[in-house]
Order: C-alpha cells, then structure tokens, then sequence
C-alpha cells in the first residue's frame, strides 16, 4: 500500500502537468477560433471580390491563397502584401499574377490579424496565427 502511495504521489505532478499543457492547446484553440471567425468577416468585405470565395483567385490575375508559399510562409511579408498592396506583377510559386492589389493599411491591426489568421487556416491551409503584435511590429517597420 505504501509503494502504490509513493507512486500515486511520483505520478500526479506529471498527470497535472500534462492537464495543464491540454487546456493551453484548448484555449489556443479558441483563441484561433475567434480570430478565424472574425478574419471571415474581413474576408468577405475586403478580398473575396478577387480572391473568391474560395479562396482559388482568378488565373494570371488575382494569386490564389490555398497551398502557396505566400500564404503559409513568411508572416512578415504577408502582413507587408497587406499594408503596402502590390503594384506590379508577381511570381508565386511559378506562376504570375498581374492584377494590382490596393494597400488595405486602413485596416485595423486586429483585422489584419485576424484576416490573414484566417487565410492561412482556410482553403485547405493550416498555419500558424498572425498576432497583433506581429502587425503593429511590421507596421511600424513598414513607416521606417
């Protein structure tokens, strides 16, 4: 009985440990949920006339945003495409694109958090989220 004790007592800090680290991942989670959601919103108002609603662009014109570096890569110069737009053609991922995209600065940071959270959890992406903190720093970045 007294060994059981022992074990009980060696075994707990670890079973706590591991409740705590699944209640993290939970609210991250819910967390991504909520910015998702939101992003949605964003989406629909501000890129889905060119970007479609799924996401698919439109050929040699507006990129697609499903399975391309762009969207899943370099958080940086994602959130860059969203503040200072495109004025000239681009190459994603061997394919070009000619349409410009207006800056969309005007945004909020908290929407272009959660727009591009949205995009890279969207159109058979799965990314990581885009904080605030990551826009207002490029954002400022940006004004240098």
């Amino acid at each position: 009985m007294k060994k059981l004790f022992v074990l009980l007592l060696l075994v707990s800090p670890v079973c706590l440990k591991a409740q705590t680290k699944s209640k993290s991942k939970v609210i991250a989670t819910a967390g991504i949920t909520v910015s998702v959601t939101r992003g949605e919103k964003v989406y629909k108002q501000y890129c889905l006339s060119c970007h479609q609603a799924d996401g698919g662009g439109v050929p040699n014109m507006n990129p697609p945003l499903s399975k391309t570096s762009y969207v899943t890569g370099d958080k940086v110069r994602l959130i860059k495409v969203v503040l200072n737009g495109f004025t000239q053609n681009v190459d994603i991922d061997g394919e070009s694109y000619s349409n410009n995209m207006p800056p969309h600065n005007f945004l909020k940071d908290q929407e272009i958090a959660d727009v591009l959270t949205y995009i890279r959890n969207n159109f058979t992406n799965k990314a990581t989220a885009i904080t605030i903190a990551q826009v207002k720093a490029t954002r400022a970045a940006n004004k240098k």
